[in-house]
């Protein structure tokens, strides 16, 4: 059994659900630009940079527009986007997620994000998380999307840690091939069926303990 030395999150719908947030400013572009963007459509973005998102939003509506525009509502999103994210109090972390930090802090396991949000360290002030984590790695740091595992690479990489002593905690699909790809434990936090590539899977950190590490 390996000795597991450190925990690396997604922040998007493990840690906090930015989600809502996300579907709001999206469906807002959408209904700007004359078609209908639903929460299923919103499933399809979750995980994937800003770009790609916006490229698969186009897709949806059947909208072709210059690269200079697509530049133009993705900034545009994401100012709508930092104007609710604001707004966020320490309320919005999910339940048993800073239960489960401190327990792993008492117990000398590093703590890494990996996200592929550019706003993953403002998010984290506004819910007053950022003193947990021992390495921060987000979108500002990395060039490649998940599934490929830069993310969380860089992550054990800043801990000084061997990725196969490293768990990622993951709500996407594409997360959780970012992490089967770096050779690393996946715990899928959501849906059995939809995660069920990942070692196993909770529903929430209530269900979470440091014995069900030792896997």
């Amino acid at each position: 059994m390996t000795e597991i030395k450190a925990c690396i999150f997604d922040l998007d719908g493990v840690v906090v659900d930015t989600a809502k947030y996300h579907f709001i400013a999206w469906k807002q572009l959408a209904d700007k630009l004359g078609f209908e963007f639903t929460e299923e459509h919103n499933e399809l973005l979750k995980g994937v940079s800003r770009m790609r998102s916006l490229d698969i939003l186009l897709e949806i509506g059947k909208v072709e527009i210059s690269q200079e525009e697509k530049e133009r509502l993705a900034a545009e999103k994401n100012d709508l986007y930092i104007s609710l994210i604001l707004k966020m109090t320490p309320e919005e972390i999910l339940p048993g997620v800073e239960d489960f930090f401190k327990s792993l802090q008492q117990n000398n396991i590093k703590i890494a994000l990996g996200s592929a949000s550019k706003n993953a360290p403002l998010i984290l002030e506004r819910i007053n998380l950022t003193h947990y984590f021992d390495a921060i790695v987000d979108g500002n740091s990395i060039d490649k999307a998940k599934p490929d595992p830069e993310v969380f690479l860089k992550g054990a990489e800043y801990l000084g840690v061997d990725p196969v002593q490293c768990v990622v905690f993951e709500d996407a699909i594409a997360g959780v091939e970012a992490a089967i790809n770096g050779g690393m434990k996946c715990i899928g936090v959501g849906d059995a069926n939809t995660l069920n590539h990942a070692d196993f899977v909770i529903s929430g950190f209530n269900e979470m303990s440091l014995e069900r590490l030792a896997f």
